[in-house]
């Protein structure tokens, strides 16, 4: 092979890899699965498309050796294919943030009213954790299977669906810390709404589980007790 060959071919694959990612709806399904293995119709729902066209990009995913797949006894359930793929969909999402102000814009038009300044990081969390006359109460209002693959130590699991029912399991008092996904993620926004529409004092984590593990903090497995 000619040295031209082999870098037409090697950077064919890199694109290969790019052109899987360039899909706003492939990178929203990526991360859905940074949560945890997902089956296609599960999948679906939590990104509002149909089935059809959510095999459709999962088989992309699948072709670029981005996602892996296994069968259980119902379902084809998906899942991310190593680190390596979170760590690309991060480096890209932290380009976009630096070089795309647009990116900026958007998250301060839709987040800036329940955030106020700004949203709270994992340190200002642990900060106000550490502070005794404080009572923090962590929520992760991801669905329940999310919660069960991996939450933050300690965490609250309450369903967006299921807050406005539960809001009095809030000690008085107490300052509600709300998480889902990511620093992008609308779920912990509606939920801090909702909380403080109810009287309660709420504020929105800016980070999700795959921030919180990568910070070095304890994540639990298992369903709510």
């Amino acid at each position: 092979m000619r040295a031209r060959e082999f870098k037409d071919a090697v950077y064919e694959q890199f694109a290969r890899v790019a052109s899987a990612f360039a899909s706003p709806r492939r990178l929203e399904v990526v991360d859905l699965l940074a949560q945890g293995p997902r089956s296609v119709e599960s999948i679906a729902q939590q990104t509002s498309m149909t089935v059809a066209n959510t095999s459709r990009h999962l088989q992309v995913l699948r072709s670029a050796g981005l996602v892996t797949s296994s069968r259980d006894a119902r379902h084809v359930v998906y899942r991310v294919a190593d680190p390596t793929v979170l760590a690309g969909f991060r480096a890209l999402r932290e380009v976009a943030e630096v070089r795309i102000a647009e990116v900026r814009y958007l998250a301060e038009a839709f987040f800036g009213e329940v955030d106020g300044v700004e949203p709270l990081d994992i340190a200002q969390l642990l900060e106000r954790s550490g502070q005794g006359d404080v009572v923090v109460v962590v929520v992760d209002v991801r669905p329940p299977e999310e919660f069960e693959a991996g939450h933050i130590a300690g965490a609250l699991s309450v369903p967006l669906a299921e807050l406005s029912g539960r809001i009095a399991e809030v000690p008085t008092g107490s300052t509600v810390v709300a998480y889902c996904r990511g620093p992008y993620c609308v779920l912990s926004a509606e939920a801090v709404r909702q909380l403080r529409a109810a009287g309660v004092h709420a504020l929105r984590l800016d980070a999700g589980i795959d921030e919180w593990r990568r910070a070095g903090r304890t994540v639990e497995l298992g369903a709510a007790s």
